[in-house]
């Protein structure tokens, strides 16, 4: 009987990427844990402005099965809870934009890292800490990664104060990605001294 192992590390040891001092305070990366972070996980995604673009409103479990299908997937996705001076008050997904059917809509580059996040306390919100944090995790990223030359995202058009927030954190918007379920924005970061990207394809 074989028994499956951990999925391969494809994105550099997330979990070991350390604390990122802010202006808000220090920040860091915690891989999610069902087990224990379930509750709070879920009650952000119950939040209305957060199911608005995330839709996984409902019992724990909705957001049990988003979870589950990363941590036993392939290792091309690691969910996250993100930390300020130790409390939880982020959730983020950092993916390999490269191997993820995103790859299909824009000009992708080996070893692209993505990310998604949402700011879970409603109070958190509208303080300008999302450009903070990106900013923050996007910088150790490229310098974590180094065969990684550009970070991506793709936030619904119509979220604005996300739009706001890549902008603040120096990424800069390719234009209009239509993707299942949205239209969404190509925000890119790239690493100091590359040529521009392209716009999509």
């Amino acid at each position: 009987m074989t028994v499956a192992g951990p999925p391969p590390d494809l994105l550099d040891g997330v979990a070991d990427w350390g604390p990122m001092p802010t202006a808000a305070g220090e920040f860091r990366l915690r891989p999610a844990d069902p087990d224990t972070d379930l509750a709070l996980l879920a009650g952000w995604m119950n939040d209305p402005a957060v199911d608005a673009f995330w839709e996984l409103a409902g019992p724990p479990a909705t957001t049990g099965r988003h979870l589950r299908a990363q941590l036993d997937g392939d290792g091309r996705s690691v969910p996250c809870l993100g930390l300020l001076d130790g409390a939880p008050i982020s959730y983020w997904e950092v993916y390999r934009a490269d191997l993820d059917p995103l790859a299909l809509h824009y000009p992708a580059r080996p070893h692209d890292t993505g990310l998604h996040l949402l700011l879970g306390p409603a109070e958190a919100r509208g303080r300008g800490l999302g450009g903070l944090l990106l900013a923050a995790l996007a910088t150790r990223i490229l310098a974590r990664r180094p065969r990684c030359e550009q970070v991506v995202a793709e936030p619904d058009l119509r979220n604005t104060p996300s739009l706001r927030a890549f902008r603040k954190a120096g990424f800069d918007a390719r234009g209009a990605l239509d993707l299942p379920g949205k239209r969404a924005a190509l925000m890119v970061r790239r690493r100091a001294g590359l040529s521009p990207a392209g716009p999509p394809g």
